[in-house]
């Protein structure tokens, strides 16, 4: 089979490899569709960083080159011991994250905080090949929600999106202020609108929030506009509930404490890359809550992340128009979100494709 394989730093090939088999627990999955983000992106450019290139994993033992790609979806071809209950011919989405189920917090239903967790696409071989093995117990069959594959595919990012919300705690008639409107920030606008809150959306893009306008929030804010996100919440009598800081620089950090009220919860959901100092005299006096958020529990977000996805009747085009070939996944792919210059918010990658191909669009029902 055909699969993209990291060998290291700015090294992705595309190579002819052995196809795997289900092992027992798991499922051999036909990739339809598959997803790249930052994390990927940062790992070509910058990595190998959690990839196990040259010391073996402690969870799955991988050590050496390896296919990425941990935002899945596709078709059960076959199951192995143990996993019957995916049929031959189920269209599944992969969470992606594999937890014991034995652990003092998975017992507690935080998978995603397991002693002994790894990521399908980082700490063993993902899906960007045209055939995968993957733990059934990170499935969810898509069929009763009625998505194509390429909708399905954006099952993962969405549910980090669902599971940040819970974190924060949101509830309908909420004002929730979300700074960064990238592939996260996105899902995370139409999440919190569809629960019925009111969304203030901030970014530098113009076209990322006309975007998020469209999923739901009411209110936009870039410095092209003229206005601070201060001004702006202020001028509307907002008073913020919750604070997502989702773009993951220290401005952005900045800016989410600056706006925060007395007793707001401020969820860091984009990773800072370096320490930085807190004013941790301001926040107990105000009793801000920083909350940290990670991953998601596939038990319970990804059902709720493929729900939401079925519900957008116009589809998710907007989000993720294209789908590449594997041979344009560095140049049209990785590079472009490395230097901040994707015009996607969602990048899919067709491991069967020749060339890129428009997404399927629309939810069948």
């Amino acid at each position: 089979m055909r699969a993209a394989v990291f060998h290291g730093q700015n090294d992705i090939r595309v190579e002819d490899v052995i196809e795997p088999t289900a092992g027992p627990g798991e499922v051999l999955v036909k990739v339809g569709a598959v997803g790249i983000c930052g994390t990927d992106a940062h790992e070509f450019v910058h990595g190998p960083v959690m990839f196990p290139i040259q010391h073996a994993h402690a969870v799955t033992g991988h050590v050496g080159p390896m296919i990425p790609g941990h935002e899945l979806a596709g078709t059960v071809i076959a199951s192995g011991p143990g996993a019957e209950w995916l049929s031959e011919g189920t269209v599944i989405v992969s969470g992606a994250g594999i937890s014991c189920g034995d652990c003092h917090w998975c017992r507690r239903h935080r998978t995603n905080l397991c002693e002994n967790y790894s990521t399908l696409g980082l700490q063993r071989d993902g899906g960007l090949a045209q055939y995968v093995a993957v733990p059934a117990s990170t499935c969810v069959d898509v069929s009763p929600y009625g998505l194509g594959i390429d909708e399905a595919a954006l099952g993962q990012p969405m549910s980090i999106a669902v599971h940040a919300m819970r974190r924060g705690r949101l509830q309908e008639q909420d004002v929730a202020v979300i700074i960064g409107a990238g592939g996260i920030g996105a899902f995370l606008t139409y999440a919190a609108a569809e629960l019925g809150s009111t969304v203030v959306v901030a970014d530098l893009d113009a076209e990322r929030l006309s975007i998020a306008h469209g999923l739901g929030a009411g209110h936009i804010v870039s410095p092209s506009h003229g206005s601070s996100l201060a001004e702006i919440l202020n001028s509307n009598g907002l008073i913020p509930s919750v604070v997502y800081e989702v773009s993951g620089s220290r401005a952005g950090l900045a800016e989410a404490l600056t706006v925060a009220p007395r007793g707001c919860r401020v969820v860091l959901v984009g990773l800072q890359t370096h320490p930085i100092e807190l004013d941790l005299r301001s926040i107990s006096i105000r009793e801000i809550e920083l909350i940290g958020t990670n991953a998601h529990v596939v038990g319970i977000d990804l059902p709720e992340a493929l729900r939401l996805l079925a519900s957008r009747k116009s589809g998710w085009r907007d989000i993720a128009p294209t789908a590449l070939s594997l041979d344009e996944l560095v140049n049209e792919g990785l590079l472009p979100l490395a230097e901040s210059r994707s015009t996607r918010i969602k990048t899919l990658i067709d491991p069967w494709a020749e060339s890129s191909r428009p997404t399927s669009g629309v939810p069948r029902w």
